[in-house]
């Protein structure tokens, strides 16, 4: 799949996102509740909540609607936001992964690919991004051990699919802490673990990526409330989104106050772990061991 493509339909999470947040700003500053936006267009309030928040394609009927209920009747104004929802309905790459693709993942890897700087803490194994395809295969194979082959390999598929994103026109900047915990918890057999520390060494040397590993020897830290990635876009209208994964569903934050606690942590763990180089040669010692 050509760059272009991938950029522009994982941008279209992004303008939905955004295009719900400026519709919200109208409904917000007409004192119209969701009740009575979501009548005007046939719809509930849950629609509008969703619609607001990115979580849904758009109509143009509904759209132009809710405009003109909002009071919206600049023809520039009006055409600028009608544009914005038809790019919004692009349809991602990882829509013919929908057969193992939850929903609420499919946003994030929209965002993922949409993204200009992701920052990423992993204490239970490498981060997806980084996994190389035998690492992942396992990885797969322990968190659903009665899952055909045919399904492990289409999941192993679409993670090797995301990875594509750091070498693409438009590849974000990637800042990964791994715990330590992560590179000794054994996925696979040797060859398999051998095999994903020498691809994070490798990687470590490329230019848009910075791995660092926080280990052991620090003892407590920052880190203490799990795994989580940080987005951040380059659209200026889009704050950060903390995504927190659960075992069934996804957290996505993006109130200020909340997305600057996981950025002091993320500092901290920047802050007090090894640098890359040290954190090579931490990765080599682990490599040298296993």
């Amino acid at each position: 799949m050509a760059a272009g493509e991938s950029s522009g339909a994982s941008g279209s999470v992004v303008r939905r996102i955004l295009l719900g947040s400026q519709l919200r700003r109208l409904r917000e500053s007409r004192g119209i509740t969701r009740e009575a936006a979501g009548y005007s267009i046939r719809a509930s309030e849950s629609k509008i909540s969703r619609m607001e928040l990115g979580r849904v394609s758009f109509k143009a009927r509904d759209v132009e609607d809710l405009l003109t209920l909002y009071g919206v009747g600049d023809e520039n104004e009006r055409g600028a936001l009608l544009g914005l929802a038809r790019e919004a309905n692009v349809a991602g790459w990882w829509h013919s992964f929908g057969d193992v693709l939850p929903g609420w993942f499919q946003t994030y890897i929209g965002l993922e690919g949409a993204a200009s700087l992701i920052r990423v803490y992993e204490v239970q194994f490498v981060h997806g991004l980084l996994q190389t395809e035998a690492y992942a295969q396992a990885v797969v194979a322990r968190g659903m051990p009665d899952a055909p082959r045919a399904e492990i390999d289409r999941r192993v598929a679409l993670r090797l699919e995301r990875q594509k994103v750091l070498v693409s026109e438009r590849a974000p900047q990637l800042h990964a802490v791994l715990d330590e915990a992560a590179l000794r918890r054994p996925y696979g057999d040797r060859s398999v673990m051998q095999g994903q520390l020498r691809h994070l060494i490798e990687i470590s040397e490329h230019p848009g990526v910075t791995l660092q590993v926080m280990p052991f020897s620090f003892g407590g830290h920052a880190g203490e409330s799990g795994a989580f990635t940080m987005l951040s876009f380059p659209e200026s209208d889009l704050s950060d989104i903390v995504y927190l994964e659960q075992l069934t569903s996804a957290l996505y934050l993006d109130k200020r106050e909340e997305v600057a606690q996981y950025q002091r942590v993320m500092e901290k763990l920047q802050k007090d772990g090894p640098d890359p180089a040290e954190s090579r040669d931490l990765l080599r010692g682990l490599l040298q061991l296993s």
